[in-house]
Order: structure tokens, then sequence, then C-alpha cells
């Protein structure tokens, strides 16, 4: 069993429970010595046999393979038996039916669980009236213990599901959390790679260009005069550096947004890699639209998982990417014609979904920017998800 925050309560239960089994069946043994009678022999001889056969099950390793669960089941069947023979050779042989009660619960599961407690409790009562004459607590007695073992049964079934439950949680935390730690690691770089890029094609680049032009007028003006070669050494000196310059920018610029930005990067996407698999994208968005380089990549980025994510579970021949603009908001949108899904039943996917898992790391990218996401689908009517961004913001 892996180790949770209630491994310590389900391993005490159990531990519980081997206890109470050993307990009884000594007091069973004791009781055949103390008051011997015609069967107190077999009695004991059928008592420790019981008693290894529930050994040889409790220290058997748990899993969920089906070869071992039709052992278990042989196994509980075969306690059943020798507890119902122990029945009728000692009266005192019905306290063992309450660690069975557990039993039957843990391996046969809550219906049929309780079904067999009910019959086990009756065979126990019935046991007792022809063995000691009918009372009222040879009655009580059992039904109690019945309805004792149904009430902690249950209870450890719900613990150990919402101990599943905590450690599914748990893991999602820390993948959300791993995912969020790269996201935020890669925007940062990126952005800092945008940033020195932008720093060094305003300052060095430009520099170097003007530098450049200026040897070149003043070799221009008096190309004969004393010192030209000079002039045109350290033209070519700038022109050769200028060059490093430029190249040192395209390698800081993401690579799918170096030549025509973030329209020209969807459309080679789209002409590409998305094309090939069946999906017609018509990209519109502007290539004169400035934008900081980390919100390009950024929604390079989302376009990438949502249009991945169509090709795989929409079924959409055809999506549409808009990018939009006015002077305060931008406005950016993944439309497509494919089968859609209910958007309330998307909390409730697990997480290792891609679809799933896609929307909820675009929502986080669109929070990074200060932005907002917007799923807009329903079954059988497309999907359109739109992410909302305050220019101001994106600076």
């Amino acid at each position: 069993m892996p180790h949770t925050a209630l491994t310590p309560v389900f391993v005490g239960l159990r531990t519980g429970l081997h206890v109470l089994f050993a307990v009884l069946a000594v007091l069973v043994i004791v009781r055949a010595v103390i008051s011997p009678t015609e069967s107190s022999t077999a009695a004991i001889v059928l008592t420790v046999v019981m008693t290894a056969t529930y050994g040889i099950g409790a220290t058997r390793t748990r899993t969920t393979r089906q070869r071992d669960r039709v052992l278990r089941l042989l196994w509980l069947a075969a306690l059943t038996l020798e507890w119902v023979i122990l029945l009728w050779l000692t009266p005192e042989a019905a306290y063992l039916v309450f660690p069975l009660f557990f039993l039957y619960l843990h391996l046969l599961g809550p219906w049929w669980g309780a079904a067999a407690i009910v019959v086990a409790t009756g065979t126990a009562i019935c046991a007792l009236g022809i063995h000691s004459g009918w009372s009222l607590g040879g009655v009580i007695g059992p039904l109690v213990g019945a309805g004792v073992a149904l009430l902690i049964g249950l209870g450890y079934q719900t613990l150990a599901r919402e101990a599943q439950q905590r450690e599914a949680l748990m893991r999602e935390l820390l993948a959300t959390q791993g995912q969020l730690a790269a996201t935020e690691h890669e925007s940062g770089v990126l952005a800092e790679r945008a940033r020195l890029a932008r720093e060094i094609h305003d300052t060095v680049a430009q520099g170097l260009s003007s530098i450049q032009m200026l040897l070149y007028a003043a070799e221009q003006a008096d190309p004969e005069r004393p010192g030209a070669e000079h002039i045109r050494l350290a033209r070519d000196t700038a022109a050769s550096n200028l060059a490093d310059a430029r190249r040192f920018i395209r390698e800081l610029t993401p690579p799918d947004l170096d030549d025509r930005g973030l329209g020209g990067a969807l459309r080679r996407l789209a002409d590409s890699q998305w094309a090939p698999q069946g999906l017609h994208v018509n990209v519109r968005v502007s290539d004169t639209l400035e934008l900081p380089m980390h919100v390009q990549t950024a929604l390079l980025r989302i376009a990438q998982g949502a249009i991945a994510n169509v090709i795989q579970h929409a079924h959409a021949t055809t999506a549409t990417i808009t990018l939009a603009a006015d002077h305060e908001q931008l406005q950016f949108t993944i439309a497509d014609d494919g089968k859609g899904f209910d958007p309330n039943m998307a909390a409730f996917e697990p997480r290792g979904r891609s679809d799933s898992f896609g929307l909820q790391a675009t929502r986080e990218r669109a929070e990074q920017l200060g932005g907002s996401l917007t799923l807009d689908t329903h079954p059988g009517e497309g999907t359109q998800l739109t992410i909302e961004l305050t220019l101001e913001q994106t600076t």
C-alpha cells in the first residue's frame, strides 16, 4: 500500500483485525480445554487449522491482479467453510464471525459483502440457538456485531477512497506546480532573450550601422585623400561587426518568430505542420502589428497547444486564428468547426488527458500575461477559445 497520511490508520485497523481474530481463536481453544466435550479435540484442531489459514491469507501481498483476486476469494471461502464446521462443533465459534464480517466487506465489496454478513449473522444466531437454546442475547449479540462491522467497514472504505483522491490531488498539484515553474522559466528566458535582442538592435547594431554610413560618406567625399585606406578598413570592420550583431539578434529571437513575427510563424505552421494532418487553418494576423517578443511567443505557444488539441480531439476540418487589437485591448481567438464538448465537464476530466491539461496550461499562460481566457463551446457546435489582453499589460 502506498504511504499516505492515513496509512497509520489503515495499518492500525488491519492490525486490530488480526489481533481480534487471534484473541477469539484463543478463546475458543481455552473454552474447549476448560469445558471438554466429545468434540473438543476436533474443535481445537480445526481452530488451529482455521488460524493457520487466516495467517496465510493475511500475510499474502495484496495486489489487484485477477489471479490473486481469485485466490483471495478461495481463501475467504475456505475460512467460511472452516468456521461453519467449527460452529457445528462448538457454540463459541460464533465469536469468530466478527473478523469475518470485515473480510466480507473488504474482499466482496459493499453490496455482496453486506449480503454475506446477513447470511453469516443468521447462521451464527441459528447455531447459538441450537447449541445453547434460544435467548435474547444470542440474537442481539450477532446483530450488534454485524451492525458495528458494517459501520467500521464502510468507514474504512470511505477513508481509503479519500486517501486515494487526496493522493491524486497531490500528484496533480505537484504536476501543475512543475508545469507552472517550467512555463515561468521558459517565459523568463524568452523575455530576457527578447530584451537582449532589442538592446543589441537599438544600441550596438544601430551604432555600427551609423558608423558604417558615416565612414562610407567620408570615403566617397574624397576617395584619394591620404588615409582613405584606413577609412575603408574601418568601414569593412564596422560592416563585419554589424553582421555579427544581427546574427546575435537572430539567435536570441525565437526561431518561429524571427522573420515576419507572429503572423508569419503561424502561417508557416499552418502550411508545414497542420495542413498535412488534415486541418486547414486560416490565419488572420497582421504582420504589421508590433507586440513584445514575450507576448508573441506566448500567443504562438497557445496557438500550437490549441491546434494540437483540435487535431487530436475535435475532428475538425477548418480552424481560424484571429488577432484583433484596438487602442486598449488585444483579442486572440482560435475557433474550429469540430464536435465541441461540454465545458462544464472539462473540470472533471483526469489531468492526464492532453485536452484538459492543455486548457489549464493555456489559462495559466494567459494569466501570466495579465489576461483572461474565455471558452465558448457546446457539443456538436465547435469550439472558440479567446484570449483577451490589455495592451498596457503587454509592454
